[in-house]
């Protein structure tokens, strides 16, 4: 997934600030029946959410359900000062680090400061990086590492992301992945203690009923549906070459792409053209709730062929749709999909294109994913997650981590 939105390098105009200006104390260990005081990353929500910011209102949704927890959410941002209450989730405690974040992560990068103040039980980090504390057991989650695998595929940004985790694991973090993947990853190439490693998989938000036959109109025909930003792990530029195969057997057959931008987009755009049918391709950027349940009622199927993932939710929003999945075979998507996709190796262009092509053609090929795609879907919900994340901020509350 994708790095929440940051701020910019320069220095505020004055000293950084914190807010609310709290002097943070120690706290005690609680007591089993205590009332947890549990401090979340709500940065992903300041902006559009991609795949890291459903995750984190999903969390505060789930968790707003329980009274056992103080529930506050945290974000680092500078510009944010404006906007940032009004942002938070009603019930949620609003906490502001009057930092630009890539400041306060190159200084993270190095020395303890700044720390989020107050006395805490559990600091969660939703997006890789988590700050450091005066009290309190810290958690990051770690949603796929492809700062660490391709960091030629990620931005300057997310290329901090490995030094920022290895100096957080130092200092007694521990570590929450969203898939089984992600924590042998996490585990075996970076060398990290399995006992802090806490694989809780996320779960997805079912799409609504949609209109097909808006969609249909409005794209001008039968498509094939993929979704995700912009960006070289996605690899669309692979999936453009993969439908001129199709499209010499199904011309009439269009490519519609969701996705905000990335980076890398220049390359899209450039594969675009040189298709030689970019008539057939047609790319509606972010759209609503109701435009993506339009768009995944028509669609003849869901196309992920994405190069890496550390999981996959419009897999799981399409299996459960009904929407027949071609993946491609990367170790999170196999893991989240089972047997309700379709799937093919990374980087096989052939292979991709012969496999939308039996699913355009062989109905009962499409039956079969259809019903082996909404079992999947049904064994993953954000009320599991939220749960079985409630358990884990009470064994480290009370543990100390």
């Amino acid at each position: 997934m994708g790095p929440s939105a940051a701020d910019p390098t320069t220095e505020p105009t004055t000293d950084p600030t914190i807010e609310p200006s709290t002097e943070p104390t120690r706290r005690n260990r609680p007591a089993a029946n205590d009332r947890l005081r549990v401090a979340i990353d709500a940065t992903p929500l300041m902006n559009r959410r991609t795949g890291v910011g459903v995750m984190t209102g999903a969390l505060f949704s789930e968790l707003g359900r329980t009274e056992t927890f103080e529930l506050h959410g945290y974000v680092v941002s500078w510009r944010a000062r404006d906007h940032y209450r009004t942002a938070m989730p009603r019930g949620v405690t609003p906490l502001r680090l009057a930092w630009p974040a890539r400041l306060a992560h190159r200084t993270w990068q190095r020395i303890d400061t700044p720390r989020l103040p107050g006395a805490w039980d559990v600091v969660h980090g939703t997006n890789y990086v988590v700050p450091p504390v005066r009290s309190g057991t810290r958690l990051v989650t770690v949603h796929d590492l492809t700062a660490w695998r391709f960091p030629e595929l990620v931005d300057d940004h997310s290329r901090a992301y490995p030094a920022l985790l290895r100096r957080a694991v130092d200092g007694g973090c521990h570590v929450h992945c969203v898939s089984e993947a992600v924590g042998r990853e996490v585990v075996g190439e970076l060398g990290i203690d399995p006992g802090i490693v806490h694989v809780i998989p996320n779960g997805f938000d079912p799409v609504a009923s949609g209109s097909a036959a808006a969609a249909r109109q409005r794209v001008g025909g039968p498509y094939v549906l993929s979704i995700g930003t912009i960006e070289p792990r996605k690899d669309y530029v692979g999936l453009i070459r993969a439908m001129a195969a199709v499209w010499a057997e199904h011309p009439e057959v269009k490519l519609v792409i969701v996705g905000g931008d990335g980076w890398g987009v220049k390359a899209f755009e450039a594969a675009v053209r040189d298709s030689g049918a970019a008539e057939r391709i047609l790319r509606v950027g972010y759209v609503t709730d109701d435009d993506k349940a339009d768009l995944m009622a028509g669609a003849e199927m869901l196309v992920y062929p994405s190069v890496y993932e550390g999981f996959g939710l419009p897999v799981l929003e399409a299996m459960d749709r009904g929407l027949p999945v071609v993946a491609t075979a990367v170790d999170a998507v196999t893991e989240v999909a089972g047997d309700g996709a379709e799937l093919v190796t990374p980087g096989d262009l052939d292979g991709l294109a012969s496999a939308v092509i039996a699913v355009l053609t062989d109905d009962e090929r499409r039956d079969r994913l259809v019903t082996a795609g909404r079992r999947r879907a049904a064994a993953f919900s954000w009320n599991r997650t939220g749960q079985a994340m409630l358990d884990l901020y009470r064994d480290l509350a009370l543990t100390g981590g």
